[in-house]
């Protein structure tokens, strides 16, 4: 007979003899031929390894590599389908002796699909067979079948060996990292791509990776033996999917029951059919018309439906792009007005069970009649009025309909705090059945597990005490779970490579809540080690967002800073507050104006003239190593310091400088923000030795960053620099710059420039608490390295080449294929950009190369390829091709190396301001000037402040604030240049200032104001001894707050005193006016 799979024979012998042999056994016997089957693709794989050079996985098992393959983008998800039933099924005739010759011919089939993909992808192509014809019957000795079974044993144990020797060999590791292999891998997973999806699976082939899907999920479903016309039916105690179940309307493919239940009708289609349509078709004749004789398993009648759920699907993995054609089509029929949708996978028998007893009308009704007073309660939770206005809103939203909601507030706003309020509420009132809690970082969710465990909500329980909580180590759930909390990392395991383990439902939680929602937002941040199986940033947010969307739940994040890829995933927010806000709230406290230490080697620059003999120093292998006599000339700014090259003696300088203003031994504590983790022990290296001269403890300083250990000594050494004495400095890389809580910091030090206004300003967020035991009013920045200086408006941060991993191929086809200018213009900035990138590192063999190629250097040819006028770039480019193409894949110079530096350093100059080329004192007050006069009309609280200023309310007073800061002008920075520009040292308030510049008032110091004012009131009239005493508490109050109103008597202390009637009534019921009086001396004199 010839084979299905004779187009192996030539390229692939191996697998073509072990796929014959499996045919010759296809009759005789079919548990020896699935078993041949699973070796088929056990082959395939090992060779895929081998052309791919991918390390095989410690656990080299067949699932193991699987997955690994479609880790590394190798393979598409109907390919891994196909793998993975070769190996269950094959599993099952090793281990249970299973033998089903209809199960047997699907295999074939399946590894006849994979022998095509295979052979087009890897190969020479099918060489014209096409159709795939089930064997004919024959006989064969069994003494033949065994000896050419034995023979292959061999040929794949060798096969496997050889594999394993290649992998240790040096050449072949060197050969997978060089780019013409890295062009020929994109081209062959594309080829990959094009050819998986080309495959079209038979309904039966269909069929047996639904079974797998649906038995994953946790139901028992084999469509060729569990038939209802084979005998089975409902049995109590089991989950089972019936196939082929009889209706009125002819037989469902799947009928769904838990136990005696029937819950679910499943329409299978073809994996090249559109589903989308099938549910309002064939679904619902099944699911209205079940037969007489079924109606004890019927659970209740919704309308005509007597079926709750109905389901359609057609094999295929979920893809956003072909909706209609992929995933799980879904529909709820209970109520007319839901519509189908997606999921990504089967629902759980507990979870449809779950969301037959759920009643979300109903839930959502008791959300809104419950009232917020007890989030009031100071025994309890004791929200702030923002954080029950942030649940107020997700709350409102979520009665509209909305699924995903993001909520912005600033760093140190409590934002776990009113997580753990709204949990309790959809809890409380049933709204949500269970939630899972997504951190990134373990010790993130090691923190809000304790706010769950510590924080008293009603009757002096927690949440803890109240709830099933799940930690970080629990993989499951049980069905009175009601929180669990996991990192994205652990999840992306569970869902996208699971290997055996358990793997979440989609229908196992019903809301996420997503803490730090901003992730992937850094250009510069180094990828932490639990990351590092992510092939970059970019890998990261689609796994992240993968996580996100598999469950079929409501998503409600939030952040302190969203990032672009925020807000495409969660929506715009529907809350923000943020830390201006919150500062002139009193919730945070303000930072000083940065310390500016600059220094020779920062304000020139180092500098290696050609010739000069330099030490290299290589982190990866912890060697130095000398070169003499450099080829080229090196030149290194101050971004570059401690990133390319080592410069002790700089860092020395500035930490002696700012050693002298810290206390190790206070109550205030220190961060320190490095580079990367030699430059954490550096600076460690060089504090100990500051203070030992001074008999400090050689506790007070430590570096906090992944490489100090397992994840339990990190989250020791976070808790110790929170809770204990010592260390009282922190030295950290990207640990600590998101989510840690330690009120007492009270100095940042950035010894490391960063990119990303995002990044800097969590960073920022890390001082911004308050913490009244230590009287903390602001917190101190000292910023030698001119970070202040190199952090652009978030606007003008988006890269040029915004898809950094964009292929040659992707930007000249959108060259290419672009019509509209404005199209064509993106797609050749985006390739400039790139270019850009190159041409700055490359290697001098790359250069000269290029340099003869096209008789110009890469900078000069970027610069004609700009100049080039939009409507002859596309014939430029073409003209160029080879030599864009080279410079595209130009080699770099090695970028893990730094140079040791023993240039010496000294202080040059130290202020207080933002560096770089700041603006005079008095430019800037004229230019607030300017900008009172142009807002006067637009911003009613200017016109107030100037006309009659005793009128202002509070909030005119924060919204012209908010107003002035987004403007660049806050109070402190004008305060600051008046001094400088009037060489005084006053302090101001905004409304002084406001009516000094426009109405050309004498400034007089607030302290001086505020004591004269009280001084005239008290001489304009009599106050009793009480009464006294209550202005003793306004004028503290002033000092602080430098505005009081009305509203201001029935908060903080006021309230806590009995309020503004209390005090009215003290006042002889003339508060009012007494107030007035005082605004009236104090604001205009």
């Amino acid at each position: 007979m010839t084979s299905n799979f004779i187009f192996l024979r030539e390229d692939h012998n191996l697998l073509y003899n072990i796929a014959y042999l499996s045919e010759k056994n296809l009759y005789s016997d079919p548990n020896t031929c699935m078993f041949k089957l699973r070796q088929f693709s056990e082959v395939m794989v090992n060779e895929i390894f081998q052309i791919e050079h991918i390390p095989i996985p410690t656990e080299h098992n067949q699932a193991s590599k699987i997955n690994t393959l479609k880790k590394e983008g190798i393979i598409e998800p109907i390919i891994v389908d196909l793998f993975h039933q070769l190996r269950l099924k094959g599993n099952d005739a090793v281990h249970s002796v299973y033998a089903s010759q209809k199960s047997a011919e699907t295999l074939h089939r399946m590894a006849y699909q994979l022998a095509r993909w295979f052979a087009l992808a890897y190969g020479e192509g099918t060489k014209g067979h096409s159709e795939f014809v089930l064997p004919e019957k024959h006989s064969i000795s069994v003494e033949d079948l065994k000896a050419e079974k034995e023979a292959q044993e061999k040929q794949i144990e060798t096969l496997q060996n050889q594999l394993f020797e290649l992998q240790k060999q040096k050449e072949y590791l060197e050969e997978s990292q060089s780019k013409e292999f890295l062009s020929a891998q994109k081209e062959r997973v594309k080829k990959s791509q094009k050819y998986a999806g080309q495959l079209s699976l038979s309904e039966a082939e269909t069929r047996k990776i639904i079974d797998a899907q649906l038995n994953e999920a946790g139901w028992q479903a084999d469509s060729i033996h569990l038939k209802y016309s084979q005998g089975t039916r409902p049995e109590k105690g089991k989950n089972i999917a019936i196939a082929e179940f009889p209706t009125d309307k002819g037989n469902a493919d799947y009928a769904l029951f838990v136990g005696l239940k029937l819950v679910g009708i499943v329409e299978a289609k073809p994996e090249h059919k559109d589903i989308s349509a099938i549910i309002a078709n064939q679904c619902k004749d099944y699911a209205t018309h079940i037969k007489s004789e079924h109606s004890e398993y019927i659970i209740s009648q919704w309308g005509a439906y007597q079926v709750p759920f109905v389901f359609a699907t057609n094999g295929r993995k979920y893809l956003k792009q072909l909706e209609t054609k992929s995933g799980i089509w879904f529909l709820d029929t209970r109520r007319n007005d839901n519509i189908p949708k997606a999921l990504q996978s089967w629902k759980s028998p507990q979870g449809l069970l779950e969301d037959l007893e759920k009643d979300i009308e109903k839930a959502n009704q008791k959300l809104a009649e419950t009232p917020y007073e007890l989030l009031r309660d100071k025994d309890g939770l004791n929200l702030r009025e923002y954080q029950i206005k942030a649940i107020e809103t997700t709350e409102r939203e979520l009665l509209k309909g909305k699924s995903s909601i993001l909520l912005s507030m600033a760093t140190g706003t409590g934002k776990t705090r009113t997580l753990l309020a709204m949990i309790y509420r959809f809890l409380k009132t049933q709204r949500f059945k269970r939630i899972l809690f997504l951190v990134d970082r373990t010790s993130l969710g090691e923190q809000a597990h304790d706010v769950f465990k510590e924080v008293r909500l009603e009757d002096l329980q927690t949440l803890a005490n109240i709830y099933n909580i799940k930690g970080l180590e629990d993989k499951t759930i049980e069905r009175e779970t009601k929180i669990h909390l996991s990192t994205v990392q652990a999840m992306v395991k569970r869902i996208l490579y699971n290997e055996g383990e358990y793997t979440p439902s989609v229908s196992d939680y019903d809301l996420i809540i997503i803490d730090e929602a901003h992730r992937g937002y850094t250009l510069d941040k180094e990828m932490a080690d639990d990351e590092l199986e992510f092939r970059n940033q970019d890998d990261f947010i689609s796994k992240y967002r993968s996580v996100i969307d598999y469950f079929d739940a409501v998503k409600i994040a939030v952040t302190a800073t969203p990032a672009l890829h925020t807000t495409e995933i969660f929506g715009k927010p529907v809350f923000e507050y943020s830390y201006r806000e919150a500062v002139l709230d009193g919730f945070l406290v303000d930072y000083n104006l940065p310390h500016q230490i600059i220094t020779q080697l920062r304000k020139e620059g180092i500098h290696y003239q050609k010739g000069d003999t330099i030490q290299i120093f290589d982190p990866e292998k912890n060697e130095i190593t000398d070169f003499s006599e450099i080829e080229d000339e090196l030149n290194f700014d101050i971004e570059q310091f401690n990133k390319k090259v080592i410069v002790e003696d700089f860092n020395r300088v500035v930490l002696t400088e700012i050693a002298q203003e810290l206390d190790p031994e206070g109550q205030g504590k220190t961060l320190i923000f490095a580079v990367d983790d030699q430059h954490a022990d550096l600076i460690v290296k060089i504090l100990k030795e500051i203070y030992a001269e001074q008999g400090i403890d050689n506790d007070a300083v430590k570096k906090i960053t992944g490489s100090i250990g397992d994840k339990k000594r990190v989250l020791e050494a976070i808790k110790q620099f929170k809770n204990e004495r010592y260390p009282n400095i922190a030295v950290t890389v990207d640990l600590l710059t998101t989510g840690i809580d330690v009120p007492e910091i009270t100095s940042l030090v950035f010894l490391r420039r960063v990119k990303s206004r995002i990044l800097f300003e969590q960073m920022l967020g890390r001082a911004t608490r308050l913490c009244p035991k230590i009287n903390k009013e602001n917190f101190e920045i000292y910023d030698p390295v001119g970070v202040f200086e190199s952090i652009v408006d978030f606007t003008k941060m988006t890269p040029v080449a915004a898809n950094p991993s964009a292929s040659f191929e992707d930007i000249i086809s959108g060259i290419d294929h672009s019509d509209e200018a404005s199209s064509v213009k993106k797609y050749v900035n985006q390739l400039i950009g790139r270019l850009q990138r190159r041409a700055k590192n490359i290697t001098k063999q790359d250069e000269d190369y290029f340099l003869n190629l096209q008789k110009t250097t890469p900078q000069e040819f970027i610069r004609e390829l700009k100049e080039q006028p939009i409507g002859e770039v596309k014939t430029f480019i073409q003209n160029h091709r080879k030599a864009i193409e080279f410079l595209f894949h130009s080699k770099s110079k090695s970028n893990h190396y730094k140079i040791i530096s023993d240039k010496t350093d000294q202080v040059a100059e130290r202020y207080q301001g933002y560096g770089g080329a700041e603006q005079r004192p008095e430019d800037y007050i004229e230019a607030f000037r300017a900008f009172i006069t142009e807002n006067q009309n637009r911003i009613a609280a200017l016109n107030i402040l100037c006309t009659r200023p005793k009128e202002l309310t509070r909030n005119e007073l924060k919204s012209l604030r908010l107003e002035m800061e987004q403007a660049g002008y806050s109070i402190r920075e004008i305060n600051h240049a008046w001094n400088k520009a009037k060489n005084v040292d006053i302090t101001t308030d905004i409304i002084g200032i406001v009516r000094t510049l426009a109405l050309g008032s004498a400034l007089v110091d607030y302290a001086v104001r505020l004591e004269n004012a009280f001084k005239k009131l008290k001489i304009h009239r009599q106050f009793t001894k009480i009464e006294e005493k209550w202005l003793d508490r306004i004028e503290k109050y002033l000092v602080k707050e430098q505005f009081i109103d009305h509203e201001s008597f029935n908060t903080g202390a006021f309230k806590n005193e009995g309020g503004y009637e209390k005090i009215n009534k003290a006042f002889k019921n003339q508060l009012d006016e007494i107030v007035d009086e005082l605004k009236e001396y104090l604001f205009v004199g």
